[in-house]
């Protein structure tokens, strides 16, 4: 990861410095085929990705919506969003992604960032804890089956009181119905990673289900 790898800060998030693929890193080239023959998944945590540069975005800014709270960070990729939530105050931050890689990546993030977040491997779609009191998510609307899911759990999540925050860049399998507009950016990218050099990064707040 570190060999592959630069520190830098995302552009809509510069208080943050995370191991982020560049085009001078060997990652960016590497191709997700090439990747498969080794069995490492493609490198999603190597980017910091619209959703979820506009979610941390929106955590920073404001910090009263996770202040104290424990807060659950689904399909967390780099940690970004897990790190905003612990540098605006949340009492207890768990980052999850299945990625063994990625969960890598996001302790060395949060360790570069000096921040509390706990990180687990686990599957947690269709789980619930009663601690969870915010769950944020990041562009997991990326695959239709992983959307579905992902989509149905967090509703359910809501419908039993937890705040849950989606940042999504207006991806094909994005719910077209059950959210609530909470914050828009216009967020720099790539046309290495998207169709364009700017993004509308949206934080929805997904209602219940």
């Amino acid at each position: 990861m570190r060999r592959n790898t630069a520190v830098v800060s995302p552009p809509l998030v510069p208080e943050i410095r995370l191991h982020l693929a560049t085009e001078i890193t060997p990652i960016w080239q590497a191709s997700e085929e090439s990747l498969a023959r080794s069995a490492v998944p493609p490198p999603f945590w190597a980017f910091a990705w619209a959703g979820g540069q506009a979610l941390a975005r929106y955590l920073l800014d404001h910090p009263s919506v996770v202040a104290r709270r424990f807060v659950l960070d689904f399909g967390a990729g780099s940690g970004l969003v897990a790190i905003a939530a612990a540098q605006a105050g949340a009492a207890c931050v768990l980052a999850a992604e299945i990625d063994h890689l990625a969960a890598a990546a996001i302790a060395a993030n949060a360790g570069l960032n000096g921040a509390a977040v706990t990180v687990t491997t686990a599957d947690l779609i269709g789980s619930d804890d009663p601690r969870w009191e915010v769950v944020t998510a990041g562009d997991v609307c990326y695959e239709q089956p992983m959307a579905d899911r992902a989509a149905m759990w967090l509703r359910g999540l809501a419908g039993r009181g937890c705040l849950v925050l989606l940042g999504d860049p207006g991806r094909v399998y994005l719910p077209a119905a059950g959210l609530c507009e909470r914050a828009r950016y216009v967020v720099p990218t790539s046309r290495d990673l998207e169709d364009s050099e700017l993004r509308d990064g949206v934080v929805w707040r997904v209602l219940a289900g």
